[in-house]
């Protein structure tokens, strides 16, 4: 007997371990289990929306009559590990082999390396097949390369499936459209609801499980509308790809006070756990684009999300793990605020980026990116604090995805082996793409002093800080030209306000 395990971001009827499997003669085995539950203090969402799906899953499994053995996380034999449970079931059946389909985080692969030593048991770990651009291939391109940029990887992925290709060139004569993608917010957009599945008993014993177990984590646990099964997630791609994708492009960089879904996809849940594949999302969105149901530069802003930005962050990571988890660049060690867990801030943006998180396991890219993860580029927050924080409050988040946007596009902390430059940014770029500054009691015109948005003067602050590691960028020139520039009063000014921001911090004070 074979016993296959799958992981809680396996959800794929295609998954390689399952490929030629017995039914009649192997075992499934799926488990919840604390460690994999707690090694960070996941969103209570995120908890109750993979062991939901895994419990479908599982489900849909038996109905195609394969054997499963499915441990719940309160069942009182419940070892807690994988390794526990695999030991468990190898204990009580005539095991000959463990299959599994490796996992995609560097920390259980090497876990999964010692089992076969553990177990005294061939144990089997099959590729991953189901992202479009191999660990090998991915190495095998960046071979040679001074620089590994995004643009260049997602160009060959374009030529290698065919997609938006007219014979050997891009359709519309460019390969990005990503200038045509930075509209700030207007009066009256009428913004779609995301998708959102109705909870049936499954779900529902979840929730009450996840309510038991996890009281101490961080997050809102209802309302709960994700999908939990592979038909609920193709209806969500279907609802994006009919209701939202035709403004995704003129909008996806906007940000709307109490708009947290705007016209984003929201299917990095589904995607990362298995339930939608990667080249379905891009077929179906170039499909939309030929029927002339979304314009090209939405299509293409899209597809890059997938095609280029989702595989080329898998293949840094397993191309820079285990170093890439260590890294830090600029030196940064200010502990994390606590307003980052109760969004107890002056600063508009900041609190409802920080709540939406709370409300939703969710927050798109640009409040990941320009608003959350700006201030803590800026502000100088530890590396290892602001990833745990990364990876446990998104319920997208593994750390083969959150890592790398984390460490190398957020913090410049890799040094600029994933981008090109620090996305660093004063309240000027807030308030372009938002409403937040109007309702906030910082004043994103005002500079220093008491009533300027702390964005202004950290973001010199930071220039200032770290001005031997990143003057010599020559994306950074201009604005270190600016800070040359400055007079003496400007500099204190720019040092005052940032030491009194960071002892109101120190010392607990709203900011």
């Amino acid at each position: 007997m074979r016993l296959c395990l799958i992981l809680g971001d396996q959800l794929s009827p295609t998954l390689s371990s399952l490929v030629d499997l017995d039914p009649q003669n192997d075992l499934i085995l799926m488990c919840e289990v604390r460690s994999e539950a707690t090694y960070v203090k996941h969103h209570k969402k995120k908890i109750a929306f993979v062991f939901s799906a895994m419990r479908h899953f599982a489900a849909e499994l038996s109905d195609k009559e394969f054997n499963v053995h499915y441990v719940k996380y309160d069942d009182p034999n419940n070892t807690g590990s994988l390794l526990g449970e695999v030991a468990r079931i190898v204990a009580q059946n005539a095991v000959t082999e463990v299959v599994v389909t490796a996992p995609g985080e560097y920390r259980l692969q090497i876990e999964l390396a010692g089992w076969s030593a553990e177990l005294n048991l061939t144990v089997t770990i099959k590729d991953d097949d189901r992202f479009l651009c191999t660990a090998d291939e991915f190495a095998k391109w960046a071979k040679g390369r001074k620089q590994l940029r995004m643009e260049y990887f997602y160009r060959e992925m374009r030529r290698k499936y065919s997609v938006l290709m007219d014979h050997d060139g891009p359709i519309g004569g460019q390969w990005n459209f990503d200038a045509e993608n930075r509209k700030p917010p207007k009066s009256g957009l009428d913004v779609p609801d995301t998708y959102r599945a109705q909870s049936d008993d499954i779900t529902q014993e979840v929730m009450a499980l996840v309510e038991a177990h996890f009281p101490d984590h961080f997050g809102d646990l209802f309302p709960f509308h994700f999908a939990v099964t592979r038909e609920q997630a193709l209806d969500a791609l279907d609802q994006f790809i009919t209701k939202r994708l035709k403004l995704f492009g003129d909008y996806q960089d906007a940000m709307i006070q109490d708009e947290p879904w705007m016209y984003h996809s929201h299917i990095g849940f589904y995607l990362n756990c298995g339930l939608l594949n990667p080249l379905e999302c891009v077929e179906r969105a170039q499909a939309a684009y030929h029927k002339g149901t979304a314009p090209l530069n939405a299509v293409e802003g899209f597809i890059r999300q997938i095609l280029g930005w989702r595989e080329f962050v898998r293949g840094i990571y397993w191309l820079k793990m285990p170093d890439y988890k260590s890294a830090n660049f600029l030196e940064a060690k200010r502990p994390l605020p606590d307003f980052y867990w109760t969004a107890d801030t002056q600063m508009n943006c900041m609190r409802q980026c920080i709540t939406e998180t709370k409300q939703n396991a969710y927050a798109h890219h640009i409040q990941r990116l320009m608003v959350l993860g700006n201030f803590a580029l800026i502000a100088g927050l530890d590396p290892d604090e602001v990833n745990n924080w990364y990876l446990l409050v998104y319920a997208d988040a593994y750390e083969w995805v959150e890592l790398p946007n984390v460490t190398g596009m957020i913090l410049f902390a890799d040094g600029g082996q994933l981008a090109s430059k620090p996305y660093a940014a004063s309240g000027a770029y807030i308030n372009k793409m938002s409403n937040y500054c109007g309702s906030c009691n910082y004043k994103p015109t005002v500079k220093n002093g008491p009533t300027a948005c702390p964005f202004n003067y950290l973001y010199w602050d930071f220039l200032g800080r770290n001005d031997g590691k990143l003057r010599g960028n020559p994306r950074m020139g201009f604005m270190y030209k600016t800070l040359d520039r400055m007079d003496d009063e400007k500099r204190q000014a720019i040092q005052d306000d940032s030491n009194r921001f960071f002892k109101a911090i120190d010392a607990d004070e709203k900011v």
